[in-house]
């Protein structure tokens, strides 16, 4: 049986979506961040040194990194569903949006987590104007003109057709799902993009992922 070590709030609901889509078998262990810091439990390590979800474990492989996770799943268990055919033009597509949802999307989606919590954290009254200072400059010169291009850049793409590797969802879509919510959670204020919107109502609505909830439990963006 194939287990999905679910950290509650993470990365791994998508594993659990994916899990749904192809319709395999598997059993949930849970963990829950710590309410403060929200970080994972150390009981995490006894699974991945790391301690960090998610991980699956079946017949004695351990699998961590949602992307190779997924990988692993559409190998395994996908008998050809959920991506295109080898040599076809949306096979390019689906391996390069692999690979961007943690490659280019997540890097600045996380350091404008760590700034924007570094310019509200408490502190000194006499060291707030530094580092409320320097969150802004790295916001206004990095993050956020970072994710306004990247933004800018899916919304265009997401008119190519209704999925990122075709006309059929894929594990990439499966992929990019986490870094959308997380983008639009964050920094969605500013330009409407209505293709990512109507990109995440769709995957929503999904009766896989919908299942995926009721076997994860709430899921929510830290932020």
């Amino acid at each position: 049986m194939l287990t999905v070590h679910h950290l509650n709030n993470s990365r791994s609901q998508r594993v659990l979506w994916m899990l749904e889509e192809l319709a395999v078998p598997y059993e949930v262990v849970r963990y829950e961040r710590d309410a403060v810091t929200s970080r994972a439990p150390e009981s995490l390590r006894k699974v991945h040194p790391l301690g960090r979800s998610p991980v699956v474990t079946e017949d004695g492989l351990t699998i961590a990194e949602s992307g190779a996770i997924l990988e692993y799943l559409v190998e395994r268990h996908g008998g050809g569903r959920m991506i295109p055919p080898p040599g076809t033009p949306e096979r390019l597509r689906y391996r390069y949006w692999l690979h961007f949802a943690e490659g280019s999307a997540m890097p600045p989606l996380l350091l404008k987590l760590i700034f924007d919590r570094v310019a509200s954290a408490p502190m000194p009254f006499f060291v707030k104007p530094i580092a409320r200072g320097i969150a802004a400059k790295v916001g206004e010169g990095f993050t956020d003109p970072t994710l306004r291009d990247q933004l800018d850049y899916i919304e265009v793409e997401l008119a190519r057709s209704p999925w990122f590797a075709g006309e059929d969802i894929t594990a990439a879509d499966v992929q990019m799902s986490f870094p959308l919510q997380v983008a639009m959670a964050r920094a969605s204020a500013g330009t409407p993009r209505p293709r990512i919107a109507a990109f995440l109502a769709r995957i929503e609505a999904r009766p896989a992922y919908q299942r995926a909830l009721t076997r994860g439990g709430p899921f929510g963006i830290i932020v």
